[in-house]
């Protein structure tokens, strides 16, 4: 009976514990591994690595349209961070604008979709919903954020030919989109207890910024560094480049634990103190 009992476990709840079990810099630098091993694999399956930017959008399209269901189906929007989606809309409103100005392509129209929806998110907490949502929960100042992130954009930022005062907006919209997804963290921290839908939604933009990072690092490699000096020169470039990792690693704990839950067979997923 030995034998078969020891066969049948699964090799992945095996790996789960055994790295559930380590100590937090062990599981940092396992993190780091895990995130360039994927990489290095992504870069020699996907051919034309503009995909991996394409596949990003979609995951974010996707972790929307599972929000708007929740909405729409459950009429509630407990466990949802206001604060999150408003944040979500001033770095889009922001890039929108400098998209407008500076750019004008195929990535202003996606914005601008993802824009509409996130407004009617934000629409649904603030007015139709607004019974349901957890404003005790969501209690992350937003100045904590916002005005480090102007801050730096006055310090670092393209430094193109376009107008400055588009340069620094710029600048703002990448920084706010890093951390943005934080206070919506903190409201799962706060409740413990993470419903199928939302966490299904903070997996998705986990998703997609880890493909988004994918693609900036591989686009960097392909072009042997030129793209860093097509973005500008001194600590911008850089920046950049650092705000792609922050948002991945601000949601590769969550992530960790949602496909843990996930593979553990739980429908709801219960975060333990400390991931935020």
């Amino acid at each position: 009976m030995r034998p078969s009992m020891r066969a049948s476990r699964n090799p992945l709840k095996v790996l789960i514990t055994w790295v559930k079990r380590q100590p937090p810099k062990v599981k940092a630098f396992l993190a780091v591994v895990t995130g360039m091993a994927a990489i290095v694999f992504l870069r020699f399956i996907v051919h034309d690595h503009d995909n991996l930017f394409v596949a990003a959008e979609a995951s974010h399209a996707i972790g929307i349209s599972v929000l708007i269901y929740k909405l729409m189906k459950e009429r509630t929007c407990a466990g949802l961070s206001l604060k999150s989606q408003e944040l979500t809309a001033i770095f889009l409103a922001v890039r929108l604008y400098c998209s407008y100005v500076m750019e004008y392509d195929i990535h202003t129209l996606l914005d601008s979709a993802t824009l509409v929806t996130t407004l009617w998110v934000i629409y649904m907490i603030r007015f139709k919903l607004k019974s349901s949502y957890m404003e005790d929960k969501d209690n992350f100042a937003l100045y904590y954020v916002v005005v480090p992130c102007a801050l730096l954009a006055l310090a670092v930022h393209p430094t193109t030919s376009h107008n400055i005062i588009h340069r620094i907006s710029w600048a703002f919209c990448v920084y706010l989109e890093a951390v943005s997804v934080l206070p919506q963290l903190r409201v799962m921290q706060n409740t413990k207890i993470v419903e199928p839908f939302t966490a299904h939604y903070v997996f998705a933009l986990g998703v997609a910024r880890f493909l988004s990072c994918a693609h900036w690092v591989l686009q960097v490699v392909d072009t042997g560094g030129r793209l860093l000096t097509a973005l500008g020169y001194g600590l911008w470039p850089s920046m950049v480049l650092l705000s792609e990792i922050v948002q991945t690693f601000i949601l590769a704990d969550f992530c960790y634990y949602y496909v843990k839950s996930f593979f553990g067979g739980h429908l709801v997923l219960r975060l333990p103190s400390g991931v935020v």
